[in-house]
């Protein structure tokens, strides 16, 4: 399986760190945000990945190089500055994840932090491929955050994904089918939600709710915080403030 990691945004709510820095280059506990997701995919056996460049792009691709530091092989969908959503960027480089026929692949933030074992998903992408008809897509949810109480969607006792019920947050991690994209616009920008949201409502798009820690790390507060409870060896509780985003 092939994972696209959404690198392209400003990040003007982590300003003036994103002034010159784009935002996956900040660090965590040492570590810059986009390799927190590198080594846990790797670790997965996710060893294919795109990763969407708009910010000083040029900058992350040169950190990262060709992948071959961690034994796996990053190629770059590349953006204007002003990026083109998660939409735009899912169809801008499906030729990079191989195509409308391609395998079912994985697309995820680069600016999240998780103990969600990704190797999780490997079982969804079989789901998918097996009966694309049945299952077009899967979603990771999370614990809502303190400023998001509503939530983004919820999960029916069958494990699909549905718009009506207690809602959970987005956790900007799933898996798609190929074909979902097939004709959809690229290089331009369009949000995934919510034109994805006719998969949900024909119950196309299954889902689980992940309990563990997931931050999505869009201020210095935020980052600040989550980097001094790890760097004191403290489990990261699920984050109480953040944002969802499609």
């Amino acid at each position: 399986m092939k994972a696209l990691i959404l690198a392209a945004g400003r990040g003007e709510r982590m300003r003036p760190l994103t002034d010159h820095l784009p935002k996956p280059l900040l660090e965590l506990a040492g570590k810059p945000l986009i390799v927190w997701q590198i080594e846990r995919l790797r670790r997965a056996g996710i060893r294919e990945l795109v990763v969407n460049l708009g910010w000083l792009g040029e900058r992350l691709a040169e950190a990262l190089g060709d992948g071959s530091r961690w034994d796996l092989r990053i190629d770059y969908s590349r953006e204007p500055e002003q990026a083109w959503e998660t939409g735009g960027a899912v169809a801008t480089a499906l030729p990079l994840l191989g195509g409308p026929e391609a395998a079912p692949f994985a697309v995820l933030s680069a600016d999240i932090y998780t103990e969600f074992d990704y190797a999780r998903l490997h079982d969804a992408a079989a789901r998918i491929a097996a009966d694309p008809r049945s299952t077009s897509a899967h979603f990771v949810l999370a614990d809502n955050p303190a400023h998001h109480l509503g939530g983004d969607m919820a999960l029916d006792a069958g494990g699909r994904v549905r718009r009506e019920g207690e809602r959970l947050n987005y956790g900007n991690i799933a898996v798609f089918h190929a074909g979902l994209f097939a004709g959809r616009p690229a290089r331009q920008a369009w949000k995934l939600f919510p034109w994805l949201y006719a998969e949900v409502e024909a119950g196309r798009v299954s889902g689980e709710h992940w309990r563990g820690a997931w931050h999505n790390l869009g201020t210095p507060a935020q980052l600040a915080e989550l980097d001094a409870r790890l760097r004191a060896g403290a489990w990261p509780e699920p984050q109480r403030g953040g944002a969802a985003r499609g």
